[in-house]
């Protein structure tokens, strides 16, 4: 039997804050994984090394699925994100050593490839519509057949997603978050006319998609919705705060569009009455948020029962290591329809080296043993922790609104 004899926390930001989890087996074995949640790192670290990694050690590391209910089940405080975080991160760290075990990529592991390679979509912006349409010019000339399209609004100084600048990074180092100003019902006016402005000049061949980032109520989801339905979109994405699932009805009464959610879902109960009234067209949880590829993939097989597809969430703070885990999943499950790609900084190649590649607008997780996915320890610790957090954002009249 080979056991855990070290589950060890590493803390690193090469350009922006990511926690890796190293698991090393009595036969020194070593299996990554993902524990980054963005503007609360540090929870999910201390979580990881407080909690979860005396429990461990002495556990025989191929039992996967029993070290998963032992976590989730075996505790009193389940799911929520720093639990599912944790918990995702110890998961895809014994699939990677799965792997290395058995000297196969994961996606052979889940039945292996049900496609030859995986369609990836990126992010355009521009404050004004020309910039956001040099943008679009700029990622296809990249290769891309699908974009996530995002503008400026008229009267406002910021906007989720999109800087004067030109630069996106929505996580603000220093000690306290940026505060935003934010108006409905300029946004509602501008997004419909930035957006058809995106499919005349891209033609309707390129998968356009758009985010509203839970800023809007049901009715004026659904007023959006229906305005962008000649657009043609591939989805709407976020289009109201989902707690409350039962008003996702309101906006299915309204329009046709397309409809994604669940970045910041971190189990199948969230996901539960989305996907058996068919509320939503695609699930978009992060591996290492949703508790990693063992309960995604429970995720992804609910989903396919009601034609529900599966689009992980793949932003620059999403590690290279729950990249490469979310491309093994895509690439062996039936109802996986795209995957998100950012990319990352620069200096994060610098400590995580991967096998997974891009190419013509397609992602592949590569055929190395494991994950694909190593971490240079060395390189980890030249780029300390620094405080960070996405942004906070207040409607004119300077009440907090949903991020």
């Amino acid at each position: 039997m080979d056991t855990i004899t070290a589950a060890d926390v590493v803390v690193t930001s090469p350009g922006r804050n990511y926690v890796s989890l190293k698991i090393t087996t009595s036969d020194g074995v070593v299996g990554w994984g993902d524990a980054t949640l963005n503007g609360r790192e540090l929870a999910v670290a201390s979580y990881l090394r407080d909690h979860v990694a005396p429990l461990l050690i002495g556990r025989d590391a191929a039992r996967i699925e029993d070290t998963w209910q032992y976590l989730y089940r075996g505790a009193y405080w389940r799911r929520g994100p720093v639990t599912m975080t944790a918990i995702g991160a110890v998961d895809v760290a014994l699939w990677d050593i799965k792997g290395k075990t058995c000297g196969q990529p994961v996606y052979q592991l889940l039945g292996g490839a049900v496609r030859d390679r995986i369609l990836s979509y990126t992010h355009a912006s521009g404050w004004e519509v020309s910039q956001l349409l040099d943008a679009i010019d700029e990622k296809r000339a990249l290769g891309f057949r699908a974009i996530r399209a995002q503008s400026g609004v008229p009267g406002l100084d910021t906007v989720y997603g999109v800087t004067k600048s030109g630069s996106y990074e929505p996580a603000g180092r220093g000690t306290a978050p940026d505060e935003e100003v934010w108006d409905t019902e300029a946004y509602l006016r501008h997004a419909p006319v930035a957006m058809a402005a995106a499919r005349e000049h891209a033609g309707p061949e390129l998968k356009l998609l758009h985010d509203a980032h839970h800023r809007l109520t049901p009715i004026q989801a659904a007023r959006l919705g229906k305005a962008l339905e000649p657009v043609d979109l591939y989805w709407l994405e976020d289009v109201t705060p989902a707690e409350n699932q039962e008003v996702l009805r309101r906006i299915r009464q309204h329009t046709t569009v397309p409809l994604a959610i669940g970045e910041v879902f971190s189990t199948i109960w969230e996901f539960q009455q989305l996907i058996t009234e068919q509320l939503i067209d695609f699930v978009r949880a992060a591996v290492s948020h949703a508790g990693g590829i063992s309960h995604l993939r429970r995720i992804a097989a609910l989903a396919e029962v009601w034609q529900v597809r599966l689009a992980p969430h793949g932003p620059s703070d999403v590690s290279p290591v729950a990249m490469g885990a979310a491309l093994h999943l895509g690439l062996a499950t039936p109802n996986h329809a795209i995957q998100e790609y950012m990319g990352h900084p620069e200096l994060a190649g610098e400590v995580f080296r991967h096998a997974w590649s891009y190419a013509d607008g397609h992602l592949h997780p590569g055929d190395a043993p494991g994950i694909g996915v190593e971490v240079d320890e060395a390189a980890a610790a030249r780029f300390p922790y620094q405080p960070a957090y996405l942004p906070v954002a207040r409607r004119r009249d300077g009440s907090v609104t949903d991020w």
